[in-house]
């Protein structure tokens, strides 16, 4: 192969890793922390442990670190204490609905003794 066809090659896959770059979505920490549902800490220990990339980038109030959020996403739904937390969430959520539905029969009860009870004064 010829040094142009390198050059070639090589600035083809740097415009195509450019590209994806540019897709991806990097947001700060904290929005990740509040879209993935997980803590600030947890995002340092993956960054820090390779498991996602992060960049310092400048921003008006100094040096800020960023995320891509679907890579955060990703490593967060392959988290078994997440994954628990939310069928936990999960669970709360049916049992309101069935304690809801509870309620909601209990009132037609009392509403319809109270109709009864109504027409005998």
């Amino acid at each position: 192969m010829s040094d142009w066809e390198t050059d070639l090659e090589r600035y083809l896959t740097q415009r195509e890793l450019f590209t994806q770059l540019q897709e991806t979505v990097w947001v700060p920490l904290a929005q990740a922390e509040a879209e993935a549902g997980v803590s600030r800490s947890a995002l340092r220990a993956w960054f820090r442990a390779g498991e996602i990339p992060s960049r310092l980038v400048d921003s008006p109030h100094g040096p800020q670190r960023i995320v891509p959020l679907d890579a955060v996403l990703d490593r967060a739904a392959r988290s078994p204490r997440l994954r628990r937390r939310a069928e936990r969430d999960q669970g709360l959520a049916q049992e309101v609905a069935a304690l809801r539905e509870r309620l909601d029969e209990m009132e037609r009860r009392l509403g319809a003794l109270e109709q009864r009870e109504g027409r005998r004064t």
